[in-house]
């Protein structure tokens, strides 16, 4: 626990040295922010994404169908993912519901970390843009122990620093600048509720398990694959967090 305060602390203090807030954004940043923000380069990939449901899976209609919900029905309950799934027995992001309901139609579904994938979670997730975060972590056993395993994986430290995600999160650390960027509190910022979103560092859409693996590799973590039991208890957790701050969707987020 020592060495990992002091590695953290020395990067936090190496950042600071370096101008603090205003390294963290310059005013050229802040100027592309707001412009993006007018014009987010990521609706072309949610767009793509609904083409890409309605080939592979029917559209809003097929993926309705296949969460055995009415169409009128699907912004509510996108707004509750991740979620449990009776039919697999496992709780599940979109994204591997629609890898199954993609497989179901004969098609060769997309990898998770495809950019096809992204853009079509981004698309089904705007569905609840508005609605109020609605995951449910309390629902059954199974959500219980998803949102556990989540607060675990959240916490406890590992790897070459010693680091958890909690090191960089937590209350005392929040609002430091660490590699050019200040440490959210991710409740406060609704990061469950705000990712698929477009990174401008990346010049992409990326989503959020995507970018837990960005944070891992930094952290010298091993990094989790996306869709593994951990990383889907990770976003349980997290967006928990964005529903314990009376967040709504909004996809596609921006992040710098």
């Amino acid at each position: 626990m020592k060495t990992k305060s002091i590695v953290l602390a020395s990067l936090l203090t190496a950042a600071a040295a370096m101008g603090g807030e205003q390294f963290a954004m310059s005013d050229a940043d802040r100027a592309m922010y707001a412009e993006l923000q007018e014009n987010n380069p990521a609706e072309m990939d949610v767009e793509w994404g609904g083409e890409l449901l309605e080939e592979n899976c029917g559209g809003d209609a097929g993926l309705a169908k296949f969460l055995g919900i009415s169409e009128d029905d699907l912004p509510v309950y996108m707004s509750g993912f991740p979620r449990y799934i009776k039919q697999f027995d496992r709780v599940l992001g979109v994204d591997q519901v629609m890898q199954a309901l993609m497989a179901k139609n004969g098609h060769k579904p997309f990898k998770l970390k495809s950019k096809e994938m992204f853009a079509m979670l981004a698309y089904a997730k705007s569905l609840a843009n508005d609605e109020p975060v609605r995951i449910d972590v309390n629902a059954n056993p199974q959500m219980k122990a998803a949102y556990a395993l989540g607060e675990e994986v959240f916490m406890t430290a590992r790897g070459g620093r010693g680091l958890s995600c909690n090191s960089c999160h937590s209350s005392d650390i929040i609002g430091s600048v660490l590699r050019t960027q200040p440490l959210p509190d991710l409740g406060k910022v609704g990061a469950g509720a705000t990712w698929p979103a477009y990174r401008m560092t990346k010049s992409s859409l990326r989503t959020l398990q995507r970018r837990f693996q960005g944070c891992m590799k930094n952290a010298l973590l091993k990094v989790l694959p996306i869709g593994s039991k951990e990383m889907v208890a990770l976003e349980v957790y997290v967006t928990q967090l964005a529903k314990e701050n009376d967040k709504t969707i909004a996809i596609p987020g921006l992040k710098r």
